[in-house]
């Protein structure tokens, strides 16, 4: 392969890596609005105390980890683009929760089309999108480190 060819790729994988990391970065930041944005308490009796607590919990605690482990991958960009062994294995695992995302939407309906279909065919897509792109950049990080050990 031609230099000039692999600096295209090069580019086109750089571009992925930092366009799904912010992706990924901004549904984990949205993600800590969303109860009120789609009134998840309206859903719920109010004496289920406990269970309105246990769903703020984890929410939170996963939209931090979304936005934070982006965050970090976007500042270990670097790294993983010299193909940095630990940074590999980071992105990889960040892969693996969106390809499980994607699988979710895609197979077993969590999506119901009420009240607002868009937004759930919208959640699908993307979902479907961001994981695709993910596993591009992880397969040819690997396929690169794996040749440059060789």
């Amino acid at each position: 392969m031609e230099k000039e060819d692999k600096n295209k790729i090069s580019n086109v994988i750089k571009i992925l890596y930092y366009s799904s990391l912010t992706v990924s970065m901004l549904v984990g930041f949205w993600h800590f609005f969303v109860p009120d944005l789609f009134r998840w308490y309206d859903y719920l009796p109010l004496q289920y105390e406990n269970l309105i607590a246990g769903i703020d919990y984890t929410n939170l605690c996963f939209s931090a980890l979304l936005f934070g482990s982006s965050l970090v991958l976007i500042m270990l960009g670097k790294s993983a683009l010299r193909l940095n062994y630990e940074t590999i294995v980071f992105y990889t695992f960040l892969t693996i929760v969106w390809v499980f995302r994607a699988c979710l939407a895609t197979f077993i309906r969590p999506w119901p089309l009420d009240p607002i279909p868009a937004a759930a065919i919208g959640q699908l897509i993307a979902s479907v999108s961001l994981a695709l792109m993910m596993v591009i950049v992880t397969v040819i990080l690997w396929i690169r480190r794996s040749s440059k050990t060789i």
